[in-house]
């Protein structure tokens, strides 16, 4: 991947680190790359401590928040995404289609754990993708966790209610597969 790719999150896959403070991971790997769909934005403003989270990387330079503008192929993918699919595509939620417009036409990665709402868009249109537990992978890869780290993350995000596709991150490890 290079240096300068922008990965466009979804509020899921944020969320999960949001939830118990391990958005240092993604400041360590992703710095000032990981943009927020406005979507995704307004969808955190329901929960108020994760959007001070939020703000604060964003004032450090983390985080950015991006939107589309009307008219555009990528505000019209997002439309099309989120009210009207073509034939055999599902309708999905705003900050995923947010996320997989942005990505497409931006030449992005998109960070997602919605692998059944996404899935078939990610390969219509052959964008980059990775996951909560591809990003624990790269974390642990680069040094900034270790596999009992990764573990005891995971445990900590299933606590919180994310959705994982594994018990443990150590099954995640053995059965890893990429999209």
């Amino acid at each position: 991947m290079l240096l300068t790719e922008k990965y466009f999150f979804d509020t899921d896959c944020l969320s999960a680190f949001l939830w118990i403070r391990e958005e240092s991971i993604l400041t360590r790997l992703y710095a000032g790359r990981i943009i927020l769909p406005a979507q995704v934005y307004h969808e955190l403003q329901r929960v108020s401590y994760l959007l001070a989270r939020v703000d604060m990387l964003k004032n450090r330079g983390h985080f950015s928040v991006e939107s589309m503008e009307a008219g555009s192929e990528e505000y019209n993918d997002y439309l099309q995404m989120t009210t009207s699919p073509e034939a055999g595509m599902r309708i999905i939620g705003r900050g995923e289609a947010a996320g997989i417009a942005m990505a497409k036409q931006r030449d992005g990665t998109l960070a997602s754990n919605n692998l059944r709402d996404i899935r078939p868009y990610v390969e219509k249109y052959r964008i980059s993708h990775i996951t909560t537990g591809d990003i624990l992978i790269e974390a642990m890869n680069a040094g900034i966790i270790t596999k009992a780290d990764g573990n005891t993350i995971w445990s900590d995000m299933i606590r919180k209610r994310r959705m994982l596709p594994t018990t443990t991150f150590s099954e995640y490890l053995a059965n890893y597969r990429k999209l």
